[in-house]
């Protein structure tokens, strides 16, 4: 994903934005006006401390400013020394609004955040979900993974987050000038001049050096999760073969870079602080002399210097702020971009509708000169298919690998459309409108069930949430898969966890499981796909004898590697190059073989 040209960010935010729900568009606009309300207070806080300085040094001058002159004449004072007091609770009160708008802001900024990177993720992992077959087999699911948990996540915090505060931060700054310009016009537009220019420069010199850490960050996040998945995945495999050195080698000659890239950004984004610091003290210090130079000395100068002083203590860090969240910005510009073609992703017409009604489906499923190929240009994997499957038989599908036997009922199942030619359910052609009308028919058995760190009876009424799960379904389901039986006999009975990925099951509980999940969905159509291809010859017996002994209602595809293993199937397609070889029952295949 991180591999393609970066787009602009001026670009990136109005297609995130299209993005964000209307609720919170419409607290973002209230978070800005809470931005506006904490700019005022700030300016209400440095605006306190010249008459509060003033009063301090000079009481007899604080009579002068006509700001003051309200509160004089309303609370009836009648000497400079009757100020102090009064001055000296309106510049506490100041900094405590001050204060107190600031925490609010940075509440509302974080909440409002996060909850918006809340339903990013939330949305990216449903259009996910929804997508084609087809897409899911051409993607890696490393990617996927990290756009969801990581990218979708770098966006609360390289994107959301500091656009807020820079946009916080740019309102910040223009309350502190207003500010700064009421007490000393010249100084204060020297100061944002000097340590703008200063920003500028930094910024433009780095600029380069973050795009291209932000490619190495998007790229190299989805190469270690890349190589956390195969290492972990296959701990078997690697423990037997003792191939631990080479995934870490893997895992580090990512992390690495990952780590360093990182650290470029952090050291880029915090460094500028630092001089800052120091040249805000020369400023000062320079100030100080030259007020001290002209009439009235250093009690005149000390109102105006606190004044500048308060106004630089909260200049400095805003402008830091504003820049960090401008680095933070830039640094996550690949992977926001990677995160928003996630977003991007169609959601098909039946996302969020209720469950389709089943297609009718009595007579037989009828597959008309069926052809298939994974891409235009790409070879053929099926050609020319012509089939006939009467509802209630079972048909059994072998050919050699490669042959398209897994490919073949994908299509069936609607899981990938054919190139050219035609699938029809009881002469109704099956079409992407109503391939959700046909999948309500349709369970599927493959080679390994995925089975998730629950009980046994969460695995068997897989998807369904817990409190909705029809316990005597359960319990049907597992008696005609055959396995009931053995349940009943643990201690826990289906409340028994299956650990992860059903490590605590041996492979015939694990396959007896898969057909109990697919008789739980009442499907009349069920697919084993090589189910029974990795287990032992006595296992595969038992668990075609549960196959056998369903309903003869049911229709059933069995791909199998072995012939026997389709002994009892009413017709057995062998397929190879791409087409359909010969067809009959397993006698005749045998006959014919022999």
């Amino acid at each position: 994903m991180a591999l393609h040209t970066i787009q602009p960010i001026s670009r990136l935010l109005p297609r995130l934005w299209r993005h964000i729900p209307a609720r919170r568009r419409g607290q973002f606009c209230l978070l800005l006006g809470l931005m506006i309300v904490a700019s005022f207070a700030e300016i209400l806080s440095i605006g306190a401390v010249l008459p509060f300085l003033g009063v301090l040094t000079s009481p007899a001058r604080v009579f002068e400013y006509p700001l003051a002159q309200p509160m004089i004449r309303a609370l009836n004072i009648r000497s400079a020394d009757e100020l102090l007091l009064p001055l000296t609770l309106a510049f506490g009160a100041a900094a405590v609004i001050a204060g107190a708008m600031r925490l609010a802001l940075l509440w509302a900024t974080t909440r409002l955040s996060f909850a918006t990177g809340a339903d990013l993720s939330s949305d990216i992992y449903r259009r996910t979900l929804y997508q084609p077959y087809a897409v899911h087999v051409a993607r890696n699911s490393s990617e996927v993974i990290n756009g969801i948990s990581g990218k979708a996540n770098g966006v609360i915090y390289t994107t959301i987050v500091p656009l807020l505060t820079l946009i916080s931060s740019a309102v910040m700054l223009v309350a502190i000038l207003v500010a700064m310009l009421s007490v000393n016009p010249v100084i204060a537009l020297s100061a944002f001049g000097g340590f703008g220019l200063i920003y500028a420069v930094i910024i433009g010199l780095s600029r380069k050096r973050m795009l291209l850490d932000s490619q190495v960050q998007a790229r190299e996040s989805t190469q270690v999760i890349k190589s956390l998945q195969e290492g972990l995945g296959g701990i078997r495999d690697v423990l037997i073969d003792g191939t631990q050195a080479a995934y870490c080698a893997a895992y580090q000659s990512s992390d690495r870079p990952l780590r360093r890239a990182q650290g470029n950004s952090f050291f880029i984004q915090a460094a500028p602080r630092y001089g800052m610091e120091a040249l805000g003290m020369l400023l000062i210090a320079a100030l100080a002399f030259a007020l001290a130079q002209q009439p009235g000395g250093v009690a005149n100068a000390i109102p105006v210097l606190g004044a500048l002083a308060l106004g630089a203590q909260r200049l400095l860090p805003v402008l830091q702020q504003a820049y960090a969240s401008w680095t933070n910005i830039q640094t996550g510009q690949a992977s926001l971009q990677d995160a928003i073609e996630l977003l991007d992703q169609p959601l098909p017409d039946h996302a969020g509708q209720p469950a389709a009604a089943p297609l009718p489906f009595q007579r037989s499923i009828v597959l008309n000169q069926l052809s298939f190929q994974y891409a235009p240009g790409a070879a053929w994997v099926l050609k020319d298919i012509g089939l006939t499957i009467e509802k209630g038989s079972r048909v059994g599908f072998i050919g050699a690998t490669g042959s398209g036997k897994s490919t073949l009922l994908d299509v069936v199942m609607g899981l990938l459309e054919p190139a050219f030619g035609s699938i029809e359910v009881d002469g109704q052609k099956l079409t992407a409108a109503n391939s959700r009308n046909w999948q309500a028919h349709i369970a599927h058995v493959p080679q390994a069930i995925f089975l998730a760190d629950n009980s046994i009876e969460e695995n068997i009424a897989f998807g369904q949430p817990k409190d909705q799960i029809d316990h005597e379904r359960v319990r049907f389901a597992a008696q005609q898969a055959q396995i009931a039986g053995l349940i009943e006999t643990w201690p826990r009975g289906y409340e028994t966890s299956v650990g992860e990925r059903g490590v605590r099951l041996s492979g015939g509980q694990r396959q007896r499981i898969g057909i109990a999940r697919a008789l739980y969905r009442r499907a009349d159509v069920i697919i084993f796909d090589e189910a029974t291809s990795a287990l032992d010859n006595e296992t595969e017996l038992a668990v075609m004898q549960a196959i056998e002994g369903l309903s003869e209602t049911l229709t059933i595809l069995i791909i199998a590697h072995r012939l026997t293993t389709l002994r009892n199937c009413s017709l057995i397609v062998e397929l190879g190059n791409g087409g359909i070889t010969r067809t009959g029952t397993y006698q005749e295949i045998v006959n014919h073989t022999a």
